[in-house]
């Protein structure tokens, strides 16, 4: 039907939610430090994903479906602990077709929060609890604290910046076909993995590797391989350069409140990004990896301030690893990317007969 011309354009609700994910990323952080909470870059990258991936405040009913979610992930993690100290290499394949089953759930049109806690419960828990149980239990305990504040935020920044009421709702992801998917997922569990042997030689010093290696693995299910080096290494290093200039920023004034007003800076500013008020050549799956970089680059730093160790070491070595994992990705997307069967010119001899028969013809 053809539109009225003097009728009101639907609103814009771009504005706003650059607005919440400012806000709710920089709240998540400030409450998470505030509060010492266990592992606290955690709160902030959940909320940054809960505030780009919903675009309504959650109902009672589907937070508690949120909380069972998390019960049964966490839970499936818990099993896996026996069976990696005892039989390490079944466990490890176990946890590799788990991450192939969640990978795929989520690309065949399933939920995104049940696929990305699936992986999380898969590869944190289940790695943290190879060392000691207890510190299993520390991972669960700072992902539902996490979450809570992450939902919570989220209710109340669309409290404060609330939706239009006439705004579009968002176009639901588009379902991949079963074989794409299978390759997507199997991509992507391939991502994971290395981060995931690497951290079980030493949980509390690489975990922010696997969340990293998360992060990449769901982004390559959303990145087309002809652009994959440039989107994934370019929003890597861009979260390095940003936690840099955040710290420096920082040290000028350490405090609670400037760390809360500079990540609202940042988040504003890749929300702008995020949601094109600013042009942009880059997707959006660019810029919510590049502040997931920054969050968990910049909230290690600050913990390894706190515990009196070397900063600037411990970010360079954690920097070259977030490079090489990264690296690995565009690896892995260049090998798995089925090739395109090409056209043969023909040669010089085929050339020179065809030639002259057509020659000939005319």
């Amino acid at each position: 039907m053809p539109t009225d011309p003097l009728s009101p354009a639907p609103p814009d609700p771009r504005g706003q939610r650059s607005l919440r994910l400012g806000v709710g990323t920089a709240l998540c952080l400030a409450i998470s430090f505030g509060f010492a909470l266990p592992i606290p870059m955690i709160a902030p990258v959940l909320g940054a994903f809960l505030l780009t991936s919903l675009n309504r405040p959650l109902s009672l009913k589907a937070g508690l479906g949120l909380i069972l979610m998390v019960m049964f992930t966490t839970g499936v993690g818990l099993m896996l602990i026996p069976l990696l100290r005892h039989y390490a290499f079944s466990g490890v394949l176990l946890i590799g077709l788990g991450l192939f089953l969640a990978f795929r759930f989520g690309l065949r049109g399933g939920n995104a929060l049940v696929s990305l806690f699936m992986t999380i419960g898969l590869t944190m828990i289940s790695a943290a609890g190879t060392v000691d149980f207890g510190l299993a239990l520390l991972v669960i305990n700072a992902l539902a604290k996490g979450l809570l504040v992450a939902v919570l935020v989220l209710n109340f920044c669309h409290w404060l910046f609330p939706e239009p009421s006439h705004a579009p709702m968002p176009a639901a992801p588009p379902v991949a076909p079963e074989d794409v998917a299978s390759r997507m997922a199997l991509r992507a569990a391939l991502i994971v993995m290395p981060a995931f042997l690497l951290t079980l030689t030493d949980p509390l010093g690489y975990l922010p590797i696997i969340m990293k290696a998360v992060s990449l693995g769901r982004q390559t299910c959303t990145t087309a391989a002809r652009g994959a080096a440039r989107e994934l290494l370019g929003s890597t290093l861009l979260g390095g350069v940003l936690a840099v200039l955040f710290w420096c920023s920082l040290s000028l004034f350490v405090n609670l409140w400037m760390f809360f007003l500079w990540m609202l800076l940042a988040g504003l500013l890749i929300g702008r990004k995020l949601y094109r008020l600013t042009p942009s050549r880059h997707p959006p799956s660019f810029w919510l990896n590049t502040l997931a970089t920054l969050i968990i680059l910049l909230g290690q730093s600050v913990q390894d301030s706190y515990a009196g160790k070397d900063v600037y070491t411990a970010f360079a070595i954690r920097m070259g690893l977030f490079i090489a994992v990264t690296l690995y990705a565009c690896l892995m997307m260049y090998l798995l990317e089925p090739q395109r069967p090409r056209r043969r010119k023909p040669g010089f001899f085929a050339n020179h007969v065809f030639g002259r028969l057509k020659r000939s013809q005319s």
